[in-house]
């Protein structure tokens, strides 16, 4: 819904955001878990429940509904840098990993750089090959990554509920 002249710096302007984000969680994220009395596994189940929510709407949606963004409304942060790039598994998966080896965060860093950068690419080019492969196509892939997504966020809520239940800590 945003316009073909704005696309590409509304682009740009989300994967930064969207870095900045998980940047920002991956420093400061066991911080802010411990100043709110969150356990990672409660960010691990939460973020599983709200990416099956973002999955189902994929799955029973079409276009921009499905991410509660009005029509013609250009996104800001919401619902392209924050849910869809830097969502609640995203943020997770930055924290754990810089949690559990932060003797490797130059390398967590590098690889946020890359992820941010190859999204970015997929973003700006997404007009071509939105044209190259056609409407049905992308809703049908859209669809099928749903599907994925809900895999994934399954996975991420059941991890997170065996680890509540029979992990100590």
């Amino acid at each position: 819904g945003v316009a073909p002249e704005r696309r590409r710096r509304v682009a740009v302007r989300e994967v930064g955001i969207a870095f900045l984000v998980l940047f920002g969680f991956m420093i400061f994220g066991g911080g802010f878990l411990r100043l709110m009395h969150l356990s990672e596994r409660s960010l691990e189940v939460a973020g599983g429940v709200i990416l099956l929510i973002i999955a189902i709407r994929m799955i029973f949606s079409s276009g921009s509904a499905a991410y509660g963004l009005p029509q013609g409304r250009e996104p800001l942060i919401f619902p392209l840098a924050v849910p869809l790039l830097a969502g609640p598994s995203a943020m997770a998966t930055v924290l754990l990993l810089a949690s559990r080896q932060p003797g490797q965060l130059i390398e967590w860093v590098a690889a946020l750089v890359v992820a941010m950068l190859i999204s970015g690419g997929v973003l700006l080019l997404a007009g071509r090959i939105r044209r190259l492969l056609g409407d049905s196509v992308i809703s049908a892939t859209e669809k099928l990554m749903g599907l994925v997504l809900t895999a994934i966020a399954v996975e991420m809520i059941l991890a997170g509920l065996k680890r509540y239940f029979f992990e100590p800590g």
